[in-house]
């Protein structure tokens, strides 16, 4: 495990260069999707959005889980005082390089989608069609990237390990995690290497189901669903507080995911009405 990766004065985190991983992975399937779906659109552009919005999207929706601790730490980042703008600088990147949500970054990403979709139109659908279109081609290119950035998660040690244990696979923490583990030395499972077997997995059945033409918004349904079915169930093994009716707050999320999910899924096999063909669309 390898929170930071020093080149010379170069100090790099590995939380980045994987998030920077993922997007490239997400960049080429969504490419090899935009190609085989005959879609005039940017893939890279797409993704270097939906990034930037996941990303402001995940800080802020777990900073304002506690808005307390929120106001402490920018107090702490401007101590040093307005006359050193570069320790302030270094203070809030170090500060911005931790502390996560998944279910923040999965709406921002998906506000992010919808909006491009709105503007590209992909396959000639227009207006809300068009942005939960973009939704359905995004959900192979969602899946693995989202599987490929929790590795940053795991090499940074920044909390989203697991519960200590003593299976054959549990990894020690290094001692500059962000998170250390109690104690120091413990075993833990690797939840986030769980994540990224099971968004290789979701990725190719939703390339899989992608090669016929489905009712608009039906993947996006079956990729809310199955992706949070996924974070509810790691979220057993993960050391994450449960404060309500025993769940985490991760779980209460994925279990929201799951119904807006069922009901995607439904509204979009009405709108199709049974009579839409299906057709193949490439390979």
């Amino acid at each position: 495990m390898y929170p930071y990766i020093d080149i010379g004065p170069v100090h790099l985190g590995t939380f980045g260069l994987l998030l920077w991983l993922a997007a490239v992975v997400a960049t080429v399937v969504l490419h090899k999707n935009f190609v085989r779906n005959r879609v005039d659109a940017d893939a890279l552009t797409v993704v270097a959005f939906v990034v930037i919005a996941g990303i402001i999207g995940a800080k802020s929706w777990h900073e304002l889980e506690n808005v307390s601790e929120l106001r402490a730490a920018m107090a702490q980042v401007v101590a040093p005082g307005w006359g050193h703008p570069m320790e302030i600088l270094v203070d809030f990147l170090h500060w911005f390089q931790a502390g996560f949500a998944w279910f923040g970054g999965l709406v921002a990403g998906i506000a992010m989608l919808m909006w491009q979709g709105w503007e590209a139109k992909p396959g000639g659908a227009k207006k809300w069609f068009a942005a939960v279109r973009m939704l359905d081609l995004a959900t192979p290119a969602a899946a693995i990237g989202y599987g490929v950035g929790r590795i940053g998660c795991l090499t940074s040690g920044d909390g989203d390990y697991g519960i200590n244990t003593t299976l054959p696979w549990g990894v020690h923490m290094a001692k500059n995690a962000l998170v250390p583990p109690t104690p120091p030395n413990a075993l833990v499972q690797p939840t986030p290497i769980y994540e990224l077997l099971f968004g290789l997995a979701l990725a190719w059945l939703l390339w899989q189901l992608g090669k016929k033409l489905r009712p608009i918004g039906w993947l996006t349904g079956l990729y809310l669903i199955l992706s949070g079915l996924g974070r509810f169930l790691v979220e057993f093994v993960r050391i994450n507080p449960k404060l309500y009716w025993g769940m985490s707050n991760a779980q209460v999320a994925a279990i929201g995911s799951m119904v807006v999910g069922v009901i995607v899924m439904l509204v979009a096999r009405r709108n199709a009405l049974s009579t839409t063909p299906v057709v193949e669309v490439g390979l």
